[in-house]
């Protein structure tokens, strides 16, 4: 991954965090890594753990961020989701994954920060 991307990936993660704390979200980890991937953020709505995927696109050559989860990247986002939660001994917590889909022009400017949640049963 080019450094640029990673850049703008890393600004997305950071306006998502900002984003969902005003919300009333409690960030617990950023970027949290296994072998088997990474998941961008994991935050806590209420009673509820959640995994966000944060897709930032400067745009539209490589298609919409929401199109970035495919079917196989939302097993890999669950798969992800349970290791989190074996690793830190949660149980009996209800969990989701959102999806921060943020979009900026060719300038650099916010054309669009949506947050959806439940995007792996949305579709």
């Amino acid at each position: 991954m080019s450094d640029e991307r990673q850049k703008l990936g890393r600004w997305g993660e950071q306006l998502a965090a900002q984003r969902l704390g005003a919300k009333g979200y409690v960030i617990l980890d950023r970027n949290w890594r296994c072998r088997r991937g990474e998941i961008d953020l994991v935050a806590k709505d209420e009673d509820i753990l959640v995994f966000v995927e944060v897709k930032t696109r400067r745009g539209r050559e490589y298609g919409a961020p929401e199109e970035a989860v495919t079917r196989s990247k939302a097993k890999r986002l669950l798969e992800l989701g349970q290791r989190y939660m074996l690793e830190r001994d949660f149980e009996d917590v209800d969990w989701r994954v959102d999806l921060v889909a943020v979009e900026l022009d060719q300038k650099g400017e916010l054309l669009r920060f949506e947050h959806i949640p439940n995007v792996v049963w949305a579709w």
